[in-house]
């Protein structure tokens, strides 16, 4: 039974890696709250323990061998479901949600896991909009675009935003800024201006900072 601190680094790996390929030692140290000595030292455990978990290139990265990956996604699987049971069922806010989560996913069996799954009718998504893990693993592929880089004019709808931080979502839900809702883009000032939007038939400015942890499905042209 791997051990906690094992399980958040292989989470960790395999959130950082789907984006930019390998973790670096500098973001996972980032990501995880420690040094980057003790990131350096774990990745070297976990790069040569049996079965391997991780394939760790000095100063380039790491990256998740095929069992490192199917034991990261048990624990991502665990984690999201959880957030949304919190949420849906218990009443948190999503601005709580994760921490929260981060506390539980590791004790949580899987018939609990499975119980879970079921009340809440086998969902896809996390309350942040993050896809759930299927139980073999498996997770929908959706071509996304962060909304600081769509062009005036155009229009998309809120898929997944950043959930690491609580005052950021509690910004985002003041503007009515949540997964599924539809944003059209009016007018982009320069130089790294604000964006400004409409969504829910509300116009309103956001800060490229914020507008670049929202990813967003652009809307098909219909050349209106």
């Amino acid at each position: 039974m791997p051990s906690q601190s094992v399980e958040d680094y292989l989470k960790a790996i395999l959130e950082i890696s789907s984006t930019s390929g390998l973790a670096s030692t500098h973001k996972l140290a980032e990501r995880l709250g420690v040094r980057p000595a003790s990131v350096s030292g774990m990745l070297r455990r976990l790069n040569t323990r049996r079965p391997r978990l991780v394939i760790h290139e000095k100063r380039k990265g790491a990256r998740l061998t095929q069992e490192g990956r199917r034991r990261a996604l048990a624990v991502l699987r665990h984690h999201r479901l959880l957030e949304l049971f919190l949420h849906k069922t218990l009443g948190y806010g999503w601005d709580l949600v994760h921490a929260e989560a981060e506390k539980l996913e590791h004790a949580i069996s899987d018939d609990l896991e499975d119980r879970i799954d079921a009340l809440l009718g086998h969902p896809e998504t996390d309350p942040h909009g993050h896809p759930i893990p299927a139980k073999d693993g498996s997770m929908p592929e959706h071509r996304l675009r962060r909304l600081s880089d769509l062009e005036a004019g155009r229009a998309a709808t809120i898929a997944q935003v950043r959930d690491l931080d609580p005052a950021f979502l509690r910004y985002l839900g003041g503007l009515g800024l949540y997964p599924k809702v539809g944003v059209r883009v009016l007018h982009i000032e320069p130089y790294g201006g604000e964006i400004r939007i409409k969504a829910a038939g509300v116009v309103q400015g956001l800060g490229r900072e914020a507008a670049d942890q929202v990813l967003v499905i652009e809307k098909e042209s219909t050349g209106q």
